[in-house]
């Protein structure tokens, strides 16, 4: 079963950081895991379990906001929460417009630190929670055959049973069965939920 701990990862090249970080996280009750340069953190198989990433703006490497860059486009679940000894408005502004759930100068207090980690963390299960409900759903719409797809993409525009027949070249009879196996497998309870259900999957004309 997977560890369900919520994780929290730093990258900050500067020791006595990691070091105060990662008793700071364990006595929240989290599991750090600590890396000193961004290409070390970029190396880790993404988490799947709530999670968020505390990083410093200034690293040897990779800097952060070009990290950010790269982890809101492959890791979504993974909320940032920056930490800097520089910390400038304009670079405040970007962080936080591509993002950040917050935007912290050293030295900064153990409580604002516990604030925003409470707060990523949330929004990262909230994410997570959200991304397999979708996968749940696409693995429904997996499951019909070709031609119920058909059906439940012409359905859901508003087409009756007898246009659909029609575009389809088969029978109002044979549309209804289709229909009906359409609802059944993608678990809709009502033609409005069929409609949602298709939006959320970005099905239709």
């Amino acid at each position: 079963m997977p560890q369900e701990i919520p994780l929290v990862f730093v990258v900050d090249d500067d020791i006595s950081v990691r070091e105060s970080l990662e008793l700071l996280i364990r006595s929240a009750g989290w599991q750090p895991e600590m890396f000193e340069s961004a290409q070390q953190f970029l190396s880790r198989p993404r988490a799947l379990v709530p999670n968020c990433l505390i990083l410093d703006v200034n690293l040897p490497d990779l800097n952060g906001l070009d990290l950010q860059k790269l982890v809101s486009v492959e890791r979504t679940e993974m909320p940032i929460i920056f930490v800097t000894g520089y910390g400038d408005v304009p670079m405040t502004v970007k962080a936080m417009k591509a993002g950040a759930v917050e935007f912290l100068t050293k030295p900064f207090s153990e409580e604002s630190m516990l604030a925003a980690l409470e707060q990523a963390l949330d929004r990262s299960g909230a994410a997570l929670a959200l991304e397999i409900e979708m996968q749940v759903l696409r693995d429904r719409h997996a499951l019909l055959s070709r031609r119920e797809q058909e059906v439940m993409a012409l359905v859901i525009t508003g087409l009756l049973n007898k246009q659909v027949a029609y575009e389809l070249g088969i029978s109002e009879i044979t549309v209804k069965a289709h229909r009906g196996r359409v609802m059944e497998k993608m678990q809709a309870a009502s033609f409005a939920d069929l409609v949602n259900i298709a939006g959320r999957l970005r099905i239709g004309h």
